[in-house]
């Protein structure tokens, strides 16, 4: 999907005017043995990627910022690179507008009625449509739930991180530092990811790829003694590997993902109420893949013949839930 993501993020910038993407190439990191590391090696190649392995004398070389231990090797991907997410969502907003269509922010959906037309109350008032998607993200369960179904969906509290560089601009985007991605690095189960600094100037995001489960209602509440063992496994590896940062964060905010069993998508039909379609379970990586997801939620919703196979996405690849489930 990606591809195609690549292309209509490029259109909608053109159509704009306005620079959504910025090319800063990824990293991959880990050891040579690493399996994911292995698997999306494989994944570039299957889909004709410019990519370039690095031995771990040419990543000191190419990256002299990045102090690695314990023998690790490079899988640069050169098309990897940073979407300005607000900005993005504001060319999608204001495209949607110039198509005719409404924005109705800061309405809470209180109820959703199944039938033909769906019937959707909200704080502010009832709208009547032939069919309805749901992207509602941490969210989707409270909306599905009176629908009669449950996905099998974990909403956790992410720590977003922010660390200062000592030298500013030593990990910027100026000096050609990369999007990074550790894998299989100890202490971290997960893998821990960076975008070089600009966001905030003079500090680099360096994140862990996991969180801890959190009601969506709550996620500004004090953070729990797990929250913080997460902050001390990023400490450690900025402290370790990235020795031109403070090894303590400058900024944390906090974000949600909301996780499948297996981290793919849901992208599919209600089990009884055809009419009604969902799009959950982004799993921390959907955001990239909007354009072509939102492609098929319409194609869903208006019948058609989906352009890509689903079958990685259906609800019915989880037991117990499918039409047998009503």
């Amino acid at each position: 999907m990606m591809d195609e993501c690549y292309q209509i993020w490029a259109q909608l910038e053109q159509e704009t005017g306005t620079q959504l993407y910025r090319q800063t190439g990824l990293l991959l990191l880990g050891m040579k043995e690493n399996p994911e590391l292995k698997t999306m090696q494989a994944t570039l190649s299957r889909q004709g990627i410019e990519h370039q392995c690095l031995s771990s004398e040419e990543l000191k070389q190419r990256f002299p910022n990045i102090q690695l231990t314990r023998g690790e090797v490079g899988l640069l991907d050169k098309f990897g690179g940073v979407l300005y997410a607000d900005h993005a969502l504001r060319a999608l907003q204001d495209a949607i507008r110039q198509l005719g269509g409404i924005v109705r922010d800061g309405e809470k959906v209180m109820e959703i009625k199944p039938g033909l037309p769906v019937l959707v109350k909200t704080t502010s008032e009832s709208y009547r449509a032939e069919n309805l998607i749901i992207t509602a993200g941490p969210w989707t369960n409270q909306l599905l739930r009176p629908l009669g179904i449950e996905l099998p969906l974990q909403t956790l509290r992410i720590n977003v991180c922010y660390w200062r560089e000592k030298v500013p601009g030593s990990y910027g985007v100026s000096q050609a530092f990369p999007c990074f991605m550790g894998l299989g690095f100890s202490l971290a189960p997960h893998p821990i990811y960076g975008l070089p600094s600009r966001e905030y100037p003079g500090l680099m995001k360096v994140c862990y790829h996991h969180g801890n489960n959190a009601d969506p209602e709550e996620r500004d509440c004090p953070s729990a003694f797990s929250d913080i063992q997460d902050v001390q496994i990023l400490s450690c590896f900025v402290r370790d590997h990235l020795p031109d940062l403070q090894p303590e964060p400058a900024i944390k905010e906090h974000c949600m993902y909301t996780n499948t069993p297996d981290e793919h998508f849901i992208l599919d039909r209600h089990p009884k109420y055809d009419n009604i379609v969902i799009g959950a379970g982004f799993s921390g990586h959907g955001f990239k893949l909007s354009p072509v997801v939102g492609k098929i939620l319409y194609e869903l919703s208006m019948k058609l013949t989906p352009c890509y196979d689903l079958t990685p996405f259906r609800i019915g690849r989880f037991p117990g839930i499918g039409k047998a489930h009503f």
